[in-house]
């Protein structure tokens, strides 16, 4: 049987075993009362921390919803601190929460506090309509942290935390993780190693009939860096067997030739900045460029970077030898070299992961909030959880319902916010017991 049918039919297998199993106790029934009355509350310091600009080039603000976030969890009786990055690394550094116990599961859990708008983003921050609320970073993941917050807050005030072991780590450099990663994510490995189950607070992400989803599998996330020459001169003699046909003609043959020829099921490459003329310069640290030419003369450079996203090393290495394929066939008077980049590692759709999924649909089922299926790993990009998940049962995507990620229209349902953090209550009561 093939790995994935057969992750698929465990899954099944769990689902069903779990079906006639208990509904909510009397404590859990407590734990969900406490999640509730603390919903306007918890959608007040989600607009608080939305509305901290925190960027991940943003130190300060970094810190700054690091702080907001801290506070809570010392609140919890949580051991708290910061972990700085050496200065060189350019990041933040990440907020550790802990509980030392010896009862049940040892658990990790991880959110974010950086987000893909920078301080000088013209995207807008708290701005609520209706039932729903946009601004920076509301859904990715200022919402999954606020759900791990409000979990653990109505646990505690039930007295189930106590005598547990769990670990959260909100990192401050998720959308840009700082290199080298294994200084960046040092700490977070070594936590997973100390643990049993990593979760994860990532949107969760709704299937094609509205419901939730979570996440068993990620796909790995690396770069490519395309470096194009070509002979500068007289734009007059572009084609010419002597000025041959410039960088910016062969950058985009390569580029259209990948369009063509490499892609594949569950296997993405997107050239996210291009700079071509006669004098280029990409500023790697601040992912910025400047680009010199004149419509008259002959482009002799262009720098295209990149990302290349695969579920696994052989869907890797088959696209590496088909890109590197195309480059090397360069039209006249140009010459390409592409380099490849690892980032962060696959997360394999694992049976144990599957066990963590079918445990939090129960759990889900039992508060009456419907079943969680599992989103295909293809469809969802790269996270923290994948540096642990070699070492640790995992689930992702158990965050807030948003849209929109990354983008000027990001927005939440504010409703998910409870939803979520009932069913993480629920697991992690579970878990722990």
């Amino acid at each position: 049987m093939k790995p994935c049918v057969l992750a698929l039919a465990l899954l099944s297998a769990l689902s069903a075993g779990a079906a006639g199993a208990q509904q909510l106790s009397p404590i859990e029934e407590r734990i969900v009362a406490e999640v509730k009355a603390r919903s306007p509350a918890a959608i007040g310091l989600l607009e608080r921390s939305v509305n901290i600009n925190s960027g991940t080039m943003n130190h300060a603000g970094v810190r700054e919803v690091g702080q907001l976030f801290r506070r809570e969890l010392d609140q919890l009786g949580f051991k708290t601190s910061w972990i700085d990055m050496p200065p060189a690394m350019q990041r933040a550094g990440h907020l550790l929460a802990t509980r030392a116990g010896k009862q049940g599961k040892r658990l990790l859990l991880l959110g974010h506090l950086d987000t893909v708008f920078e301080l000088d983003s013209p995207v807008q921050k708290w701005q609520r309509q209706g039932d729903r609320v946009s601004g920076q970073g509301v859904s990715d993941m200022k919402g999954g942290n606020v759900v791990v917050i409000e979990a653990l807050r109505a646990l505690h005030r039930v007295g189930a935390l106590d005598n547990t072991s769990i670990a959260v780590m909100f990192t401050g450099d998720e959308e840009d993780a700082g290199d080298p990663k294994d200084i960046s994510r040092r700490d977070m490995v070594a936590l997973a190693k100390n643990s049993d189950i990593a979760l994860a607070f990532e949107g969760t992400v709704l299937d094609q009939d509205g419901r939730a989803t979570a996440t068993v599998g990620r796909r790995s996330s690396s770069g490519f860096a395309l470096e194009v020459k070509g002979k500068q001169g007289h734009s007059s003699g572009i084609f010419g067997e002597r000025a041959g046909y410039g960088a910016v003609y062969e950058a985009a043959r390569i580029l259209d030739g990948f369009r063509q020829h490499v892609i594949e099921p569950d296997l993405t490459f997107n050239p996210g900045v291009i700079l071509g003329g006669t004098q280029v310069g990409y500023d790697e640290l601040g992912s910025r460029g400047t680009a010199f030419g004149k419509t008259n003369v002959i482009a002799n450079a262009v720098t295209v970077k990149g990302d290349l996203r695969y579920l696994d090393t052989v869907q890797r290495d088959r696209a590496h030898e088909k890109m590197r394929a195309i480059v090397a066939q360069h039209l006249p008077g140009t010459s390409a070299s592409i380099a490849f980049e690892e980032s962060y590692p696959p997360m394999a759709v694992t049976p144990g992961n599957l066990q963590v999924l079918a445990l939090y649909s129960k759990a889900s089922q039992d508060a009456g909030l419907g079943a969680i299926a599992a989103v295909p790993a293809g469809l969802r990009g790269a996270g923290d959880i994948q540096f642990v998940a070699p070492y640790v049962d995992s689930l992702d995507g158990i965050g807030a319902t948003g849209s929109g990620a990354h983008s000027p229209a990001e927005d939440l349902e504010l409703a998910s916010i409870e939803r979520a953090a009932i069913r993480t209550a629920i697991l992690i009561y579970r878990l722990t017991r």
